[in-house]
């Protein structure tokens, strides 16, 4: 059984990050440098929430607000599901099904430890599964 310190050791712990007080416009430019959907928020090197791409889209328009005058912290989703390193990545399928999220902040021992996302965790789920059907395979063909 796969667990979340797998998907890490695979994809890399980097975690792109914001700071709280930053224009939105700025997280957005990190989300394009990086090609990815979310970014930790952290402050003073404490987790404090996630901002998102569907944050800006259905927080910045629908509310007025521009991406140049509006700070993270104004948009960003608090109190963000958290997950271990020993979380077995089927769990964290339930988590992102039943809370309707993408991304998950990794914590180990308080700190933050990685950022994973449902991609990451279908990506892990389908090589778990290749691996089983080559197992299967070769015990089939008397290779084992």
């Amino acid at each position: 059984m796969f667990q979340v310190r797998h998907v890490l050791a695979r994809k890399g712990d980097l975690v792109f990050q914001v700071d709280p007080t930053e224009t939105v416009y700025r997280a957005l430019e990190i989300l394009a440098e990086h090609d990815v959907g979310a970014l930790a928020v952290v402050d003073e090197n404490r987790l404090v929430g996630i901002f998102s791409e569907r944050d800006y889209a259905r927080k910045v328009v629908l509310h007025g607000l521009t991406s140049r005058n509006t700070v993270v912290r104004e948009l960003m989703s608090l109190d963000p599901v958290t997950i271990t390193p020993d979380t077995p990545i089927e769990a964290c399928m339930v988590l992102m099904t039943e809370r309707r999220i993408r991304h998950l902040p990794v914590l180990s021992e308080g700190r933050l430890a990685g950022l994973v996302s449902i991609g990451d965790i279908v990506k892990m789920l389908m090589a778990e599964r290749e691996g089983l059907i080559e197992e299967l395979r070769e015990y089939i063909g008397g290779k084992t």
